[in-house]
């Protein structure tokens, strides 16, 4: 019997298909994750070397600031040097919309809030887009929301990203340009996702998730994981972005985890763990921290249990694809469901190890440098 799809939590919303390059966006295409450099876009070296290490880890599409000339003079190399699609952000100068078009990018997001009379040049952009066979991202934003409609609403409520977008969208179609995306970020996930909902009943418009400004690390992946889950548990978006003051590799690692954790991307390495308590015999975090490092880098679907008492460890280990029940000194070490040895606790994290390579050569598909994110973990 063929192996049944992973249940999700609900069906993916219907909407148009793009594409952003290569890269197909809504529709029944997978969701993608994105991210942005935070080098300087002139610096055309580095730029190149963040798009490679993002792309390592798993990024789909990746965004470059594009404030100045020689910022727009740099979108022609690194647009056919990267290794993913690219969108040029623009911002104030809608020149550079023009310019990003003619460099190859694959898209180009525009922020109808801040563009010096954005509306007056929509026919012109959608007509270069759209001989170009470029896309367009409608990227309205709480923190440049036109001051027309804050003066309507008084400041920047769902009511009025979605007005924004929804305006903006009629005049891209009006031109008879489709292949664009929106997004209504804000920073408070609560407000961000009314918007995103509100958004999704006015049109079958593809939708980019993400949490503007979300903070730091811990923080920001909290706030991204509850409104990405909140939206995505109802088939609402279609590409996703967090929004983290970090390094971008780590936006991307928690993207891929919040949709593999919801089923919507293939699993990768998953470490299941035990949170410690009382009973535990075992220095859990540390074993816990010691396989994770050692299978970083693992891209088999494979579920290791690390548990550190007699409870409920066998159980998990047994369930697990690869696991460890550890007690009084020494570790039971389970593959698929039977206890193949004994070792001692100081064997427990290279006997892991060990087996999971085993299994990954397995499965053809042995450890390699490229990993889609860290490996999840999960603690029980």
């Amino acid at each position: 019997m063929p192996a049944l799809p992973p249940p999700v939590l609900a069906p993916r919303r219907k909407t148009r298909k793009i594409k952003v390059g290569k890269v197909e966006v809504g529709g029944d295409a997978p969701i993608s994750v994105q991210s942005m450099c935070t080098t300087q876009t002139t610096d055309i070296n580095s730029t190149l070397q963040q798009i490679a290490e993002l792309t390592a880890s798993g990024c789909d599409i990746v965004r470059v600031a594009c404030p100045t000339q020689e910022d727009a003079d740099a979108l022609p190399t690194i647009a056919r040097k990267s290794q993913i699609p690219v969108i040029a952000d623009i911002h104030f100068q809608p020149k550079y919309v023009f310019a990003a078009i003619d460099a190859g990018c694959a898209a180009v997001r525009v922020n109808p809030g801040n563009i010096r009379k954005f509306d007056d040049q929509v026919k012109q952009i959608a007509a270069a887009a759209k001989d170009a066979g470029v896309s367009i991202r409608i990227g309205v934003n709480a923190g440049s929301l036109d001051p027309r409609l804050l003066e309507k609403y008084g400041k920047a409520t769902a009511e009025a990203l979605v007005e924004s977008a929804v305006w903006e969208a009629s005049l891209f179609e009006e031109h008879d340009f489709h292949d664009f995306k929106i997004s209504v970020k804000h920073n408070d996930p609560v407000v961000m996702v009314k918007a995103y909902e509100m958004l999704s009943e006015r049109g079958d418009w593809p939708l980019h998730l993400g949490v503007t400004e979300a903070g730091p690390a811990f923080q920001g992946t909290i706030k991204s994981a509850t409104a990405f889950g909140a939206l995505l548990s109802k088939g609402i978006g279609d590409t996703i972005r967090v929004s983290l003051s970090a390094p971008p590799v780590e936006e991307v690692k928690v993207g891929n985890q919040i949709l593999q954790s919801l089923n919507l991307k293939p699993r990768k390495l998953e470490i299941v763990s035990c949170p410690s308590c009382g009973r535990a015999q075992v220095d859990v975090y540390k074993l816990a921290d010691a396989v994770s490092a050692g299978l970083e880098g693992m891209t088999v679907p494979l579920r290791v249990a690390v548990m550190g008492c007699v409870v409920n460890g066998p159980g998990e280990a047994r369930e697990a694809d690869l696991g460890v029940a550890s007690g009084n000194g020494k570790g039971q070490i389970f593959v698929k469901g039977e206890v193949i040895k004994t070792v001692p606790e100081s064997q427990i994290v290279e006997t892991l190890i060990e087996e999971a390579m085993r299994i990954a050569d397995e499965m053809g598909e042995p450890m390699t440098e490229e990993s889609a994110g860290a490996p999840s973990v999960t603690v029980g």
